[in-house]
């Protein structure tokens, strides 16, 4: 097979002359495939001191920061299926390779550009499979909060209604604990309550010990009438005589 007849991609197979290049593109390619965004920037009269302190913040934020011709950054796009990384190269290029957050990214070199009054520019970025983004796009991404920051505001939302809504449910037993813990301390500064003594047994009062004598008697009481009632016709005859003897007299005159 001749040159003509090799596809596009693979040319730079064929016209690489050594396996150090190879293996560099094919690094970059894996890292492009896993990246969450591609960050570009001209690092022109850029001095080796400042080049050291970009690698060190970008290495503590989890990014890939590395210079690299521009003919093996192209290749590598082309094999990572993201062959729009090409229109944000040019000059002198590097490139920082982000895989988490990709305003952390943005903020990360934006910062260091704006504290740290290098020559550095940024070109522009490519998100995941997304088009090219201008360097106002990602000064812009850059202010984004980050990530963690976004899904805790998220999450402070979701949690809002739900947090009213215990709050609502939880208020009657919150009064009824009240209420009870309230009468729980009430009880314990009274302090135990006394025994009850107890009850003497009721003495007979005098009116009944005096009714029961009375009925004792009542029998003996009761027997002298009868006798009186005996002695009550012989009375009767002895009124009835004077009577006679005053008719007899009246009737001899």
């Amino acid at each position: 097979m001749s040159n003509s007849e090799v596809p596009t991609r693979f040319k730079w197979r064929i016209d690489l002359p050594t396996q150090q290049k190879v293996d560099r593109v094919q690094d970059i390619k894996d890292r492009l495939e896993r990246s969450s965004i591609t960050l570009t920037a001209s690092y022109a009269g850029i001095s080796v001191n400042n080049m050291i302190l970009l690698r060190r913040a970008m290495r503590a934020g989890g990014i890939d920061f590395t210079i690299v011709k521009n003919t093996l950054l192209n290749l590598a796009a082309t094999e990572a299926n993201k062959s729009q990384i090409s229109e944000i190269i040019q000059g002198p290029t590097a490139v920082a390779i982000g895989y988490d957050d990709p305003a952390a990214a943005a903020k990360i070199l934006s910062d260091f550009i704006r504290d740290g009054g290098t020559s550095l520019a940024i070109i522009g970025a490519v998100m995941g499979d997304g088009a090219p983004m201008s360097p106002d796009e990602v000064t812009k991404l850059a202010s984004l909060p980050s990530k963690d920051i976004l899904l805790a505001m998220l999450l402070g939302q979701m949690q809002s209604p739900l947090a009213r809504l215990l709050t609502v449910m939880n208020g009657p037993i919150q009064a009824l604990d009240n209420v009870l813990q309230a009468r729980v301390r009430q009880l314990e500064e009274q302090g135990p309550a006394p025994e009850a003594e107890p009850e003497a047994p009721p003495e007979a009062s005098t009116e009944e010990i005096t009714t029961e004598e009375a009925a004792m008697e009542e029998p003996e009481a009761t027997a002298e009438p009868e006798a009186s009632a005996e002695d009550a016709p012989a009375e009767e005859e002895t009124s009835e005589e004077p009577k006679a003897e005053t008719s007899d007299e009246e009737a001899a005159e």
